[in-house]
């Protein structure tokens, strides 16, 4: 029997994608959000596929902030963009 692959959504895309392939964004319970590169760290997850594009959009149609049930500031976004930009390359 096949072993079951972990699919996660992307709150860019929309998609169903295996979750190895998609970053953890987290926020900890005091509000911090930033980007899980183990998908260990404590708090709320959402995640999203690795590149900017669907960062961009999440940030579109609000994505992030309906998965974290709390408003985002402007320089969380401009953080992120760098820290994911990062992960490309």
């Amino acid at each position: 029997m096949p072993k079951k692959i972990p699919m996660r959504m992307c709150v860019g895309c929309r998609q169903m994608v295996e979750k190895r392939s998609l970053v953890r964004i987290v926020r900890t319970g005091e509000g911090v959000v930033s980007l899980d590169r183990t998908g260990k760290a404590a708090g709320r997850g959402a995640y999203i596929c690795k590149n900017t594009e669907c960062l961009d959009r999440a940030i579109k149609v609000r994505g992030l902030e309906r998965a974290f049930g709390a408003a985002m500031e402007k320089s969380v976004y401009e953080q992120l963009k760098e820290e994911l930009s990062a992960c490309d390359e």
